[in-house]
């Protein structure tokens, strides 16, 4: 049997083991007592244990046969639950991550887990805190970045051997960031994205992932496929802030040969390892008419470019679409609805039965079509979310810190293309949060706080965008250290600072000049890595709020785009002009007398359902004449924004409808309180309101 057939599937049921595993070890470790959650865990790795050995993937059969070993013990009350246990397991979860990711990539699976595996035994033998002292030593030989220690696997060394033998330039860089950088994760993100606008990474040491999580020093080294020469990589990672120094060393076939004679010695032990897992594995009922190829066996050369033609023969049951195609479609979907409405208006006016029936099909299917294309390019958000938790757990570990971590609206969908792109200024904002916002254990105390830290996670739609913010109870954002240090930078002048409201001075933390400061630690530090954030999110058509009270907490609200270009709105008459108002926006529309409006501090009031909420005049807002002022009563539109409510004034309720969102163009990008236009089913063009703008 052809195993590529079913790594598609071995791919997406280990991807959801591994979450499982993730989830439940995080449910453990607050209830180390319950074996409940025990079973469910050894049955997760068991069966990642089976498939791994069917596929022939003996790195992960063995490392999860390690666990299996571990657990089996603590099930049956062999074995109590300690800090050094749980973190060797959930080593061993990001060592799987990483092999099944390099499956996913078209490799093997292969990693040097020797340490791990080892740290696992001891605990079965019950030496562990032995082995806990030896761990360190391989550990931080790993970290040493130089060629001697960087090992390439087969598939990674056979990339390197093709691209250099078809003309393309490699190097291998030593990326060196300086002392005094407060997140190191952040300048390292910058440097990867500059390299894959330029070319390719091949590998890195230490992982990515452990970059991300700046478990490194200072230091990390890269094999590259470049597209440009190695004088202008060196100007482009030199420019970065905070990088130190970075060494580009030319690498050629020879280079390579040399590199595979280092390998040999750890390719035979490898091997070895191996054959003692093929004696030891369980197998699954599953047939198969050859055995899986051994890890010496050299895998077919690929060319960068193939990318791994293994996992592209595996979709058997999804197909991978690039996203310019779907708004391709979404495009041409828009047109066709434009023109539905326009025959829709038709209709009703020539009162022809047979074109009224005919139309009112055609909206029924192409109904049915609209929530299809719209549901092809929705994803929860949770795929995001779901990484945090963990992420949060290890770094209030290395912190020293108690963190109460809540998500909520983890099920708000978003726009794909939005998805993909968020998710590491997220990392960023949370690792703010964390390690610069929440207060030492010893500090929260001497304040009259918690030891335990509250940060909180929550993902909402308002009108046509969807809001994530993160909140926190910690010490907040002084405002005059803030300004000091922005005018020590040259941020702003002296005189700037004296009329600036809090809003503005939050907003100085996202600026370049702020987050390149050489000493950030006599204030709350937040601006460190806050340009990266912010340009991010600015790139994605949405924007970043910062409200902060001293001493209590701080609250990052990040506002961003549905991106669909289809809509239901209200649409709705001010004077001579037409506006919508998305439909997710409104809680519902009324009539009342205008000697009802309250005027409380300058600010026009209405009751509403035994609360008072602010009302406004969209005909003052936009400037727009009406003749409907000396009428007694008014058509009042209820909006709400989060936890806010408000009420618009209109003159005329127009009906409900289904609108193409159309961008107002690059020369009218900053009218206030509108987010673009429509064309309606009588060719006239109707401006789309955003209530988010208009609600503070």
């Amino acid at each position: 049997m052809e195993m590529n057939q079913y790594l598609s599937m071995f791919i997406d049921e280990s991807n959801d083991h591994l979450q499982s595993l993730n989830d439940n070890m995080m449910q453990l470790e607050s209830n180390p007592e319950d074996i409940s959650i025990v079973q469910v865990i050894f049955r997760s790795a068991h069966t990642l244990k089976g498939m791994s050995a069917t596929m022939g993937f003996n790195d992960l059969a063995s490392l999860t046969h390690q666990m299996e070993n571990v657990l089996d013990l603590v099930r049956n009350n062999e074995l109590k639950m300690n800090e050094f246990i749980f973190d060797t397991l959930f080593k061993s979860l990001d060592a799987l991550e990483n092999m099944v990711q390099d499956i996913t990539q078209g490799g093997e699976g292969h990693a040097d887990v020797t340490s791990i595996v080892e740290a696992l035994q001891s605990i079965v033998r019950g030496d562990y805190g032995q082995a806990a002292a030896a761990s360190v030593e391989p550990a931080a030989a790993s970290n040493q970045n130089t060629t001697n220690g960087f090992r390439l696997d087969q598939y990674q060394y056979s990339v390197l051997e093709q691209s250099i033998q078809t003309g393309l330039t490699v190097f291998y860089l030593d990326v060196v960031i300086r002392e005094d950088c407060v997140l190191k994760g952040v300048r390292a993100y910058m440097v990867f994205d500059a390299l894959e606008q330029n070319g390719e990474v091949v590998k890195t040491n230490p992982s990515v992932q452990d970059i991300e999580q700046e478990k490194f020093d200072r230091s990390f080294s890269i094999y590259y496929i470049s597209k440009i020469d190695q004088a202008s990589l060196h100007q482009l990672i030199s420019s970065i802030s905070e990088i130190e120094s970075v060494h580009i060393l030319p690498v050629d076939n020879e280079t390579l040969i040399h590199i595979s004679q280092e390998d040999d010695e750890v390719n035979e032990a490898t091997t070895q390892m191996q054959q003692a897992v093929q004696e030891t594995a369980v197998t699954v009922d599953i047939p198969m008419t050859q055995p899986a190829a051994p890890a010496s066996t050299p895998t077919p050369a690929r060319t960068p470019s193939a990318g791994g033609n293994s996992s592209a023969q595996a979709a058997s049951r999804t197909i991978r679409v690039d996203i310019d195609r779907l708004d391709v479609l979404m495009n041409l979907f828009s047109e066709l609805l434009i023109d539905r409405v326009r025959l829709e208006q038709l209709a009703s006016d020539l009162k022809s039965q047979d074109l009224t029936e005919t139309v009112e099909h055609m909206a029924r299917v192409s109904g049915d079509l609209q929530n299809i294309v719209l549901k092809l390019r929705m994803v929860p958000i949770d795929t995001v979310f779901n990484r945090f938790p963990r992420m949060i757990r290890d770094l209030a570990k290395s912190l020293d810190k108690k963190v109460d971590f809540v998500i909520t609206g983890a099920d708000t969908e978003l726009d794909r293309t939005v998805i993909e792109e968020i998710g590491d200024p997220l990392v960023h904002l949370l690792r703010n949060a964390v390690d610069h916002g929440l207060e030492s254990i010893a500090d929260r105390v001497s304040a009259g706080k918690s030891d335990t830290g509250m940060l909180q996670l929550r993902a909402f739609h308002s009108g046509n965008h969807v809001f994530i913010e993160i909140e926190d109870d910690g010490q907040g954002i002084n405002r005059e250290k803030v300004l000091k240090i922005a005018i020590k930078n040259g941020v702003i002048s002296s005189d700037e600072a004296k009329s600036m409201t809090d809003e503005q001075v939050y907003q100085l933390l996202f600026a370049a000049g702020f987050s390149t400061a050489d000493k950030v630690s006599d204030i709350s530090g937040r601006g460190v890595g806050l340009d990266v954030v912010k340009s991010k999110i600015l790139s994605l058509g949405g924007n970043v709020s910062v409200d902060s009270n001293w001493g209590k907490g701080s609250k990052f609200s990040v506002q961003l785009p549905l991106t669909l270009s289809i809509i239901s709105a209200m649409l709705v008459r001010v004077g001579d002009e037409k506006y919508a108002l998305p439909l997710s926006s409104i809680v519902e529309t009324v009539i009342i007398e205008r000697k009802q409006i309250r005027h409380v501090h300058g600010t026009k009031m209405i009751d509403y359902r035994q609360s008072v909420i602010p009302i406004v005049s969209l005909a003052e807002i936009f400037d727009c004449p009406t003749a409907d002022e000396e009428k007694e009563s008014t058509e009042v539109v209820v909006i709400r924004k989060g936890d806010r409510l408000a009420a618009f004034m209109v003159d005329d309720f127009i009906g409900q409808s289904e609108i193409v969102l159309k961008s107002l163009g690059k020369y009218l990008t900053n009218i206030h309180g509108i987010s673009g236009a429509t064309i309606l089913g009588d060719g006239q063009v109707a401006l789309i309101i955003d209530p988010n703008a208009l609600v503070k």
